[in-house]
């Protein structure tokens, strides 16, 4: 793998990341949410009991493995560095604020990718938010409002995310009587636990090596023109879309599509709010669990953010349904979206006064 050369290496990661979304559905993953992360987390928060819905509660494998696979690879390739100290408190709340997007969408920038190559065009609003989002971002950043540099840090900090990961996984083969699983819902569609997690090794060794994440491949095209990591992102629709055609779960159109609402301006509104909060954070919410597994403190800390989000997205009614979004979810996106805006502009004022 060392010898490919990164374009490579992010394609495979993309063609990896598409195709065993789709296929993991195949084998029991809700439709079109064979990977994503907004998903697990909530299904994490509950089976850890930081909501109550039975229904989302089971700790995804391939979850657990997105963070391990990375572990292993960064410490393999010797690019095990621990760094942190960032703006912590708002790298938490971004993170909360991606989730609560996600939320109101119903997935995050991954599954908005496995519902258009499955046909979903009640995606495309989304599409459009994120790249608005993701834009306004980038515009931001040339303007240097970015977060504050991290630091060196001791090297335990970069081992308690892993060990967490490590601990879930005990937790998932050995169920004591406070971690919860749904038996109904989504908590029961899940794929074999041997192949999610085999999958979520592969996928998130992988990641950590290419360095994918979907906002910031789209990032670097907006701003550099760099076609590296845009290339994973466009492998990842490719490949949903061929292995969605191939195995019969490719269905075009805008009505009966699962886990889809209607609430095109919201759908637009919620991905503005995740593709601005994941450039400022530096990456999507898959990118976040790969980095915290790679020794990123930040990244941990935006992941804690994101689990809080998952939790109280169930807890305080702030998610869609397929009958549309719900009015806290509405108030709350809004309320992210005025977050991110008064982070970037205090910290271009802040540039500016130095």
């Amino acid at each position: 793998m060392s010898r490919l050369k990164l374009p490579d290496i992010s394609i495979i990661t993309g063609i990896a990341l598409g195709a065993g979304a789709v296929l993991l559905s195949l084998l029991g993953n809700p439709v079109n949410s064979g990977i994503c992360i907004s998903c697990f987390l909530e299904n994490l928060a509950g089976a850890i009991q930081l909501q109550d819905s039975l229904r989302m509660s089971y700790i995804r494998p391939e979850l657990v493995g997105f963070l391990l696979g990375a572990f292993f690879m960064a410490k393999q390739n010797r690019r095990f560095r621990v760094t942190g100290g960032s703006s912590p408190l708002i790298r938490f709340f971004l993170g909360f604020f991606m989730i609560v997007g996600c939320g109101v969408f119903i997935g995050c920038p991954i599954k908005m990718l496995l519902r258009l190559g499955a046909g979903d065009l009640t995606a495309v609003a989304a599409l459009l938010g994120m790249l608005f989002g993701i834009w306004l971002g980038g515009k931001y950043i040339r303007a240097g409002s970015v977060l504050d540099r991290a630091q060196s840090m001791p090297t335990i900090n970069g081992y308690v995310l892993p060990a967490i990961g490590l601990l879930l996984l005990i937790f998932l083969f050995l169920k004591p009587a406070f971690i919860r699983q749904g038996f109904s819902g989504p908590a029961a569609q899940h794929a074999p636990l041997w192949i999610s997690l085999a999958v979520g090794l592969i996928i998130g060794g992988l990641a950590q090596h290419s360095g994918l994440c979907i906002t910031g491949g789209i990032r670097n095209f907006f701003l550099f023109r760099e076609k590296t990591l845009f290339s994973g992102v466009v492998a990842i629709f490719v490949s949903a879309l061929m292995v969605s055609l191939l195995t019969g779960q490719f269905n075009l159109g805008m009505e009966a599509q699962p886990g889809a609402h209607h609430s095109h301006l919201w759908s637009f509104l919620a991905m503005v709010l995740v593709g601005l909060a994941a450039v400022i954070v530096d990456g999507c919410p898959f990118r976040q669990v790969i980095k915290a597994g790679e020794g990123d403190v930040d990244a941990g800390i935006t992941c804690f953010g994101m689990v809080t989000g998952a939790a109280m997205v169930i807890t305080w009614e702030l998610r869609s349904t397929s009958a549309g979004p719900q009015f806290n979810g509405q108030i709350a996106t809004l309320f992210g979206l005025i977050f991110c805006l008064t982070v970037i502009l205090s910290y271009r004022k802040a540039k500016r006064q130095r």
